[in-house]
């Protein structure tokens, strides 16, 4: 999972009898974790990386001190990524994922049968190796799986390639924070290179912020698709943890249906039916829900 926007002065502080995580993400607004048991704490080169179990959201790793997944609430955001446009596509054989090394993106696509290849591209290695260790309840299926591709490298270099010139039906973009080595995974000609790397009629999905404390991103980032794919839009979900209530994800099509109209709706309900796939947050209910947008969310879509 992403954060956006970090704001400074995230600290772990020591209570009388527990220990706290606490996340200053937002100017004015802290939310805290009661922490018990550190099973990773370390810098890589790229950044601090921080795995330990909580009393009320499992297990949870942080990234420079931002929440990334915890395993109580992983559900919402990956299902969500992944599921909604995999099954208005319905024919989906590769995907690419810009991040994710916690995999858990991965195991959910991993689960449609006609997958053929799942490549997650993240530049950090270490937070690779971390999450298979410690994150086995989510992504152990993942690592086993043949048709999963690992490579430790630049995203942005990597959509880059003359191989990945039409090559994905999907590219799911779990991006960081556009600070650092995170900031090629923004801006136009990021859209550009997932424009380029898609194949006619795919689809690129890619979360937005929480519109109660970030609004500027819905906008800002439709803006610049627009410029790029002629059809986008977006949807909401729910993870607890990304406090602000409401998570926005924003889609682009190269060619294809536009996501979330009636048409496609029946459409992947029908296959989620035939698919029997097992989801912890997702359904077609849902996924007809996430379409449907509070007034004051609508304000800000351009």
């Amino acid at each position: 999972m992403a954060r956006q926007q970090p704001q400074p002065a995230k600290q772990v502080a020591k209570g009388p009898s527990d220990h706290l995580q606490i996340e200053r993400l937002h100017k004015g607004y802290a939310q805290s974790m009661e922490i018990t048991g550190v099973l990773a704490d370390e810098q890589s080169r790229f950044q601090h990386i921080r795995i330990f179990d909580t009393v009320a959201n499992g297990r949870v790793m942080t990234l420079d001190d931002i929440v990334q997944i915890t395993s109580r609430d992983e559900s919402a955001y990956a299902d969500m990524l992944t599921h909604l446009p995999m099954l208005e596509h319905g024919k989906v054989e590769r995907v690419m994922i810009v991040g994710g090394g916690d995999l858990s993106i991965a195991d959910e696509a991993l689960k449609h049968k006609n997958v053929k290849e799942v490549v997650l591209v993240d530049i950090d290695e270490r937070v690779i190796e971390l999450c298979r260790v410690h994150f086995g309840e989510i992504n152990a299926k993942a690592f086993k799986d043949r048709r999963m591709v690992i490579e430790a490298a630049d995203a942005f270099e990597y959509l880059g390639r003359k191989s990945s010139k039409n090559r994905f039906d999907l590219i799911i973009a779990d991006r960081p924070d556009p600070v650092g080595p995170g900031k090629a995974l923004f801006g136009e000609t990021f859209y550009d290179r997932i424009k380029g790397a898609l194949r006619p009629g795919g689809y690129a999905t890619f979360q937005t912020g929480v519109p109660f404390y970030q609004p500027w991103e819905i906008t800002e980032a439709l803006q610049e698709l627009k410029r790029f794919f002629p059809k986008c839009g977006l949807y909401l979900t729910v993870v607890p943890t990304y406090i602000g209530g409401f998570m926005a994800l924003s889609w682009a099509t190269k060619g294809g249906k536009p996501l979330g109209t009636p048409a496609g709706i029946n459409r992947a309900a029908t296959a989620y039916k035939r698919s029997k796939l097992k989801c912890d947050y997702y359904n077609p209910q849902i996924h007809a829900a996430a379409f449907a947008l509070p007034n004051w969310i609508r304000k800000l879509v351009p």
